[in-house]
Order: structure tokens, then C-alpha cells, then sequence
């Protein structure tokens, strides 16, 4: 099954995030997208021509992520949104991270 298809299972806390070369290993799955330096956040930037467009696609991005129950950072302004994925109650990655990420690439 690929990550698009899969639905993120609640984190409770108390499993360890992914490691390093685990979260580079699961980037694979995921085009386009980027770790920090840590392997502690997954990233992308998408360009858009214009305000509106980007803003539509922060609000899909708000809807996808509430619909699994796992909220990305946001940041957007005329002609780009960053989505940046992380498990806040691990302090890193978990495999939801990249569902959700695959999620979005589906979106752009």
C-alpha cells in the first residue's frame, strides 16, 4: 500500500521518532520533500503564480490534515506555501509524518 493510501494512527507519546537514516530511507516515498539537518522535520516549499492560488492550497492542505488528525506548521504569502510535518509528541518523525506528506503531494 503506498503512504497516500494508508490513514495516520494516533500518536500517543512514548514510541521514539524515526531515526535519521530511517527518515532518509522513508524520503523516498516523499518527492520533492526535505529533512532538516536532524532528520526532526519534513519540509516542502510549492510555488504558485499567485496569492490566492497559494491560499486555496494552504486551506486543502488544512482540510487533508484535518480529515487524519495530523496539523502541519503552515506558512504562506503571495506565490508560495511551506509545509513543514513533525509528531510534537515525540519531537520528531513518525511514519505519519511522511503519510501525510504523501497525502499532500496528491493535492499540488
Amino acid at each position: 500500500m503506498t503512504l497516500k493510501n494508508k490513514t495516520c494512527e494516533p500518536c500517543r507519546g512514548g514510541v521514539p521518532p524515526l531515526t535519521l537514516d530511517a527518515a532518509q530511507a522513508m524520503l523516498a516515498n516523499v518527492p520533492a520533500w526535505v529533512l532538516n539537518a536532524s532528520g526532526t522535520r519534513l519540509s516542502r516549499r510549492f510555488e504558485f503564480t499567485d496569492f490566492a492560488t497559494a491560499q486555496a492550497f494552504a486551506v486543502k492542505v488544512g482540510e487533508a490534515s484535518d480529515t487524519e488528525g495530523h496539523h502541519p506548521v503552515l506558512s504562506y504569502s503571495w506565490g508560495y506555501c511551506e509545509v513543514v510535518f513533525y509528531t510534537h509528541k515525540i519531537g520528531g518523525l513518525h511514519e505519519n509524518d511522511f503519510i501525510m506528506a504523501a497525502k499532500v503531494n496528491a493535492l499540488g
